[in-house]
């Protein structure tokens, strides 16, 4: 692969990680929050998906979610892969942040998996997408602790991947900027990951 070309592959990569990959996760994430609300709740809100025709609802998910996602995760796989990891040598925070993005991402890949076949595959089999069938998979504890897992790892990804997309495309240049948006990503994380971690927990009491 020609450097020109891998420039052009990483940077689709970083810019769908953010757009539209990272977008959605929030708006997942902060869907599911609504369980903390309750049973009614959540599926009052999810429900208002159902709303949107299937052939539509089918087709933006493929072209916003899944061809984006599947780009995302397998390019990242390759980049993880062939990248040098500096942690050894050039104990730094930077680098170990550079060394968990890419064990997080090729974790992701199989959680995501995961996640699409719990849900979106049993969908397509007749299987309601409902509050009943979070608690039914959650009723695991290993499962529960593999999902908290797998939501941790998505909001430290989009995270740092945040940070480093605002790099890599020449946003924030400076030392300080950089530092500035460290402590702002990091904040980021924490809120998302409780988001997340508080939603998958509703469902499991």
């Amino acid at each position: 692969m020609s450097k020109d070309r891998e420039f052009l592959w990483r940077r689709l990569h970083s810019l769908l990680g953010v757009v539209p990959v990272g977008l959605f996760l929030v708006f997942h994430l902060s869907l599911n929050f609504t369980a903390v609300g309750g049973e009614e709740v959540y599926n009052n809100a999810t429900g208002m998906m159902e709303l949107v025709p299937h052939s539509l609802l089918l087709a933006m998910e493929w072209i916003i979610i899944y061809i984006p996602l599947m780009f995302h995760g397998f390019y990242g796989v390759f980049i993880a892969f062939t990248s040098t990891h500096n942690t050894g040598r050039f104990s730094t925070f930077r680098n170990w942040m550079f060394a968990l993005q890419r064990f997080t991402g090729i974790f992701l890949v199989i959680f995501i998996a995961w996640h699409i076949f719990q849900t979106r595959v049993q969908k397509a089999f007749g299987a309601e997408v409902n509050f009943d069938m979070m608690v039914e998979i959650v009723d695991n504890p290993l499962m529960l602790a593999f999902y908290i897992v797998g939501i941790v790892s998505a909001a430290f990804h989009l995270a740092n991947g945040l940070w480093s997309f605002l790099v890599s495309w020449g946003i924030t240049q400076s030392k300080k900027s950089q530092q500035i948006t460290t402590y702002v990503t990091l904040l980021f994380f924490v809120i998302l990951a409780i988001i997340g971690v508080a939603a998958i927990i509703s469902f499991a009491v």
